[in-house]
C-alpha cells in the first residue's frame, strides 16, 4: 500500500462567521424582553425559530400558521408541563432531529427521522462478526475477516480518534483487500472526527460540500454557498477499495461523513438511506431558562443538493430474515463481494 504525507487542513467554520451567529441568536430574545410567562415563553420560542431556522422552504412549513394553531392551547393558567407539552408539539411539525426542547424535567425530541424505517442491523449479527478478540482504538472498533477484508466499526463519532489510532488501524489492515467502514446507528457526534477519518481516504484536495449562514430574519435570507474541501491526511492512506454501511439510523455528524465519503472516488455505499441531519445546530435561551437547540446552517453535498433528508447509497442493500436465520449480515455479505471482485 502507498502512502502519502501532505498537510492536513481541515476546513471549518470561520470563527467570525460562527460568532456572528451565536451573537444574533442568543440576542433575539434579550431584544424583545418578553416576559416569563406562557405566552412570552411561547412567543420567544416561535419567534427564535421564525428568525433563525434555517428549513423552512425545504420542509414547505407555513410557520405562522403553526404559530395560530398551537397559541389557541397557551394560556396564563397553565402548568409548566403543560406549556412544555405545547411547545414540544409546535417543535415537532419541523420533523428534525437536530431541534429539541430542554427543561429540568424533559427533553423534547423527534425522531421521526428513523423510527418508522427498516433497522437493517443487528447486534446478534454484530456480536457473530465481531467474536470476542477484536481490537479496539479509541472509538474503533475491528478486526480482519476470513477473507481478508478489514472491517471497522464506528459507533458514535462522539467517541474521539486520533491521528496515530488510525496508524494503527491501517497498518493492521496492510494486506486487506478492502475495508468496511460499518457505521450503522451512528448518530452523529463531532464533525472533525468524521474529517479526521475521511481524510484518509482522500488522496487530494476534494470538494465534498457547501454550507450556507442566515443573513437575516427572512426565511429566504441566507448568504451564497460557500464550498468546503476536504485535504488529504499527512499520515497513513487507504489506497484499496472502500464499503460504506449505512443505515436510517446514520446522522448528523455521521450523515456529514457520508456526504464526505461520497465525493472520493474508490468508496461505495451500502444499505439504506441516511436519516439527514443536515443542519449546523445553536442553542438559544427562553425567559424561563428552558433551551431550545435548532439548525441553522444548512449543508449541501458537492452537487449543492441539501442533505437534511438524507444520502442514497450507491446500492441499497436490506438486512432479510432469511440471511438473519443462517447468521449472515446481509449487508457485511453484500460489501465483502464487492470488496473481493
Amino acid at each position: 500500500m502507498a502512502t502519502i504525507f501532505h498537510t492536513v487542513r481541515l476546513r471549518a467554520f470561520s470563527l467570525l462567521q460562527v460568532l456572528v451567529l451565536v451573537l444574533s441568536i442568543t440576542s433575539c430574545v434579550d431584544e424583545d424582553q418578553l416576559d416569563d410567562t406562557p405566552q412570552g415563553n411561547f412567543e420567544a420560542l416561535w419567534k427564535i425559530m421564525d428568525e433563525h431556522y434555517c428549513f423552512f422552504e425545504e420542509k414547505g412549513i407555513d410557520w405562522q400558521q403553526i404559530h395560530d394553531k398551537y397559541k389557541v392551547r397557551v394560556n396564563s393558567g397553565m402548568s409548566k408541563l403543560q406549556l412544555f407539552e405545547v411547545m414540544a408539539d409546535m417543535l415537532s411539525e419541523l420533523r428534525d432531529g437536530h431541534v429539541n426542547l430542554t427543561a429540568a424535567h424533559d427533553f423534547a425530541r423527534n425522531w421521526s427521522w428513523y423510527e418508522n424505517y427498516p433497522a437493517n442491523i443487528s447486534d446478534t449479527l454484530l456480536r457473530s462478526y465481531m467474536g470476542t478478540d477484536y481490537k479496539i482504538a479509541s472509538g474503533l472498533k475491528y478486526r480482519i475477516l476470513d477473507d481478508n477484508i478489514g472491517y471497522i466499526r464506528y459507533e458514535s463519532f462522539i467517541d474521539g480518534i486520533g491521528e496515530g489510532n488510525l496508524d494503527e488501524v491501517l497498518i493492521h489492515m496492510l494486506l486487506c483487500r478492502g475495508i468496511i467502514i460499518d457505521i450503522r446507528d451512528n448518530g452523529g457526534g463531532e464533525l472533525t472526527n468524521a474529517q479526521v477519518l475521511a481524510s484518509r481516504f482522500c488522496n487530494k484536495k476534494t470538494l465534498v460540500g457547501y454550507t450556507r449562514h442566515k443573513t437575516g430574519a427572512g426565511h429566504n435570507d441566507f448568504s451564497e454557498m460557500e464550498p468546503h474541501y476536504l485535504e488529504p491526511s499527512a499520515n497513513v492512506r487507504w489506497q484499496k477499495g472502500v464499503c460504506v454501511l449505512t443505515n436510517r439510523h446514520v446522522y448528523s455528524a455521521a450523515n456529514d461523513f457520508v456526504m464526505m465519503m461520497k465525493a472520493l472516488p474508490g468508496t461505495i455505499l451500502v444499505g439504506d438511506r441516511t436519516g439527514g441531519g443536515g443542519g449546523m445546530p445553536f442553542s438559544s435561551t427562553l425567559p424561563n431558562g428552558w433551551v431550545v437547540r435548532f439548525s441553522a446552517v444548512p449543508s449541501y453535498d458537492a452537487n449543492r443538493k441539501s442533505v437534511e433528508f438524507g444520502i442514497s447509497p450507491d446500492y441499497d442493500v436490506n438486512l432479510t430474515d432469511a440471511d438473519f436465520l443462517k447468521g449472515e449480515d446481509t449487508l457485511i455479505e453484500f460489501a465483502r463481494q464487492i470488496l473481493v471482485q
